[in-house]
């Protein structure tokens, strides 16, 4: 096996661990919302320790629901994840176009030799 191969399978498995063991585990079972984001979770701590504490500011947009919420967090991380892959993608497509350049580069240089060469002992 490959070391790339198996470095992707390691990344995979943490991956899947990390996806898996919290439900597995039962982590959050005691809360009303087990797997709140960051921002619920500090809002409700915030209110626990200053219960008159009024935000500096409002969001500029609501979502009518949890559902709607959780959809436009999907949305925004696809999108992210899109131009990520993009990236990579633009960035190993331009590495092979080059050593693919340099390849047909060196092996028109070899025949020219080559063909140099044989004119040479021909004379």
């Amino acid at each position: 096996m490959r070391k790339n191969t198996r470095i992707n399978l390691l990344l995979l498995l943490a991956v899947v661990a990390l996806a898996v063991l919290p439900l597995a585990l039962g982590l959050g079972d005691h809360k009303e919302e087990p797997f709140a984001g960051a921002d619920a979770e500090a809002e409700t701590v915030i209110t626990e320790i200053e219960p008159d504490y009024e935000p500096w500011f409002s969001p500029l947009y609501e979502p009518p629901s949890g559902e709607i919420e959780s959809a436009l967090f999907a949305v925004q991380a696809a999108l992210g994840a899109g131009v990520l892959a993009y990236c990579f993608g633009l960035r190993r497509g331009r590495q092979q176009g080059e050593q693919r350049a340099r390849a047909r580069q060196t092996a028109a240089e070899d025949a020219g030799s080559t063909a140099g060469e044989s004119e040479v002992q021909g004379s």
